[in-house]
């Protein structure tokens, strides 16, 4: 809250000025007034010093019978009634000078009788004390116009000298109580430009202007201290967030490098989170991907500690939930930041590495599909023409040509088996899944399957789609197709079950059951070849196919191969 100004140094120096000025005013004013009364001085002296001398021409005027006696006695007359000595009976003359005055008017009076009666001897008996009284009465105004003179001098001096004495205590006051104060708190401004606030105390007890800006500049100078330690924490806790979040930088950094491959797979992630653990001295990191289906892979870094907290993260791309990232801390804390970045860069080469395998599976099937079309276009057409010659041939054959007979019915059977295997693999080139994930790709292939027959096909898939690589998919699919084909054409079942999940041993197994006949042999019949191409499909995969009868009833056909 501000002080208030009890003495404002303005009006105090405002007062000292206005005493000053009505000093100077007083001073002139008496002066003036002085001045003013004796500006008849010198000619009241002169008139009254004339009449000396005019009283002796009267008395020669008397003893030669002047004509200009009456002349004179008027003039004598006019210079003692004369303005300048009517002055005499203002205010301010002394009642002595004004008695002296008033005696020689009487006098003269009488001496004006005498004069004009004629009485000669009287006026020249009475002249010389006439005359007395008239050199009393001009000293008397001299006396008092050198007395006016001397108090207007008195008065000059005073008024110089209280002015003199005004002005050193206006100077005093101004270095005293302004300018010393102003200079203490210059050069605690000074002491603050360079940092340090422990600066002489100010004087804070002063009632003006400049005791409140003395309290003010301390409680600034307060305040500034304060801003200036927070200012120097903050800017220390900066520079440890900078430096966290350049190493985070670095982190970052290694982390997409490790993504920044031709083929993101498993050793990817693993070297994340090993950069992820090492750097943020984790006890432990994990990745756990989730797909459509039951199917999970986790990826672990570190040692898991009973006691300690889990911390959880989402995995999303695009609205799309991944998985999630979880970690226990150590005794340092973790960079929230960076941890979210983590998460992101992992999502996206989650969503990359779906991505490159849907893209080199959608190859695999694009090639298929073309040795489809050349198969179909060429082989398949030179087939169809065979067949069709052999149909003529057979007309032109004499009937009891039975060796003839017996070659082309050879020939017929071999030809008829070959173009049912070209079908076959039309049929197997032509299976288009567009689908990454394991689950969804096993639902895209399953719903066509579905359609031909009744009987339910009940899927549970807990296997990771990481588990496969693009190839290794197409051949799976192939062999639970044909797997489910035959259980369709030849089981006669009530359910057909397919199930995908990992053995305790980390490879993965297909499974596809069905609650029909059961498989009698595993030795295919002359002209098919379906159990051989999964047979080579398994190899292919560098795992075991098993196909044998459930002792519930029905086939079991169990493919198991490792991992990519």
């Amino acid at each position: 809250m501000m002080q208030s100004v009890k003495r404002s140094v303005t009006s105090s120096i405002a007062r000292m000025l206005i005493a000053i000025v009505i000093l100077s005013i007083l001073s002139t004013s008496l002066a003036l007034v002085t001045l003013a009364a004796s500006r008849t001085d010198a000619e009241a002296i002169n008139i009254s010093g004339s009449l000396r001398m005019q009283s002796y021409r009267l008395a020669y005027d008397l003893t030669t019978n002047s004509l200009y006696l009456n002349a004179h006695i008027h003039q004598y007359d006019d210079s003692i009634n004369a303005p300048a000595l009517k002055e005499i009976n203002s205010f301010y003359f002394p009642k002595d000078i004004q008695q002296k005055y008033q005696t020689l008017l009487d006098r003269w009076k009488l001496l004006e009788q005498d004069l004009r009666n004629g009485n000669d001897n009287i006026y020249i008996n009475q002249l010389g004390d006439y005359v007395h009284q008239i050199n009393d009465f001009v000293l008397a105004i001299q006396i008092f116009s050198e007395l006016k003179l001397k108090v207007t001098s008195a008065i000059s001096i005073a008024s110089f000298l209280i002015t003199a004495g005004l002005v050193f205590f206006v100077i005093y006051f101004s270095r005293s109580k302004i300018v010393a104060p102003l200079n203490r708190m210059v050069t605690a401004s000074h002491y603050i430009q360079t940092g340090h606030f422990d600066h002489q105390p100010l004087d804070t007890s002063q009632p003006n202007e400049l005791g409140v800006l003395a309290s003010a500049f301390t409680t600034m100078s307060s305040e500034l201290a304060k801003l200036y330690q927070s200012l120097a924490q903050k800017v220390e806790e900066k520079t440890l967030r900078l430096t966290e979040a350049n190493r985070s930088l670095g982190v970052l950094y290694d982390c997409l490098q490790a993504l920044s491959v031709s083929q993101v797979e498993r050793q990817c992630f693993e070297q994340v989170l090993r950069i992820v653990h090492d750097s943020q001295k984790l006890k432990i990191i994990r990745l756990e991907v989730q797909d459509s289906g039951e199917g999970r892979w986790v990826i672990e870094e570190g040692t898991e500690d009973k006691n300690q907290r889990w911390q959880h993260l989402a995995l999303q791309q695009d609205e799309i939930n991944l998985g999630a990232l979880s970690w226990q801390c150590s005794d340092s804390p973790v960079y929230p930041q960076l941890i979210e970045n983590v998460s992101n860069i992992l999502s996206r080469g989650i969503y990359f590495n779906r991505a490159q395998k849907r893209y080199l599976q959608v190859l695999l099937m694009e090639e298929r599909a073309t040795i489809a079309r050349e198969l179909h276009d060429s082989l398949a057409q030179s087939l169809s023409f065979l067949r069709i010659q052999l149909t003529l041939l057979k007309r032109v054959i004499p009937d009891d040509n039975n060796t003839a007979k017996r070659v082309i019915n050879d020939f017929d059977q071999a030809l008829s088996s070959a173009y049912y295997q070209l079908r076959e693999l039309l049929a197997t080139f032509r299976l288009t899944i567009q689908e990454a994930d394991l689950h969804e790709a096993l639902n895209q292939l399953i719903t066509p399957l579905q359609a031909q027959t009744e009987v339910p096909i009940q899927l549970h898939c807990a296997l990771s789609s990481q588990a496969l690589n693009a190839q290794q998919q197409v051949h799976a699919l192939q062999i639970v197709r044909e797997a489910v084909l035959n259980a369709i054409k030849h089981a006669n079942a009530k359910t057909i079950n397919v199930s995908c999940e990992p053995t305790a041993d980390g490879n993965n197994m297909l499974t596809i059951t069905d609650d029909g006949l059961g498989i009698q042999s595993v030795d295919e019949p002359e002209g098919h070849y379906g159990l051989n191409i999964m047979s080579e499909r398994a190899a292919r995969l560098g795992g075991t196919l098993s196909i044998r009868r459930r002792e519930q009833g029905g086939t079991c056909v169990c493919l198991i191969f490792p991992q990519q």
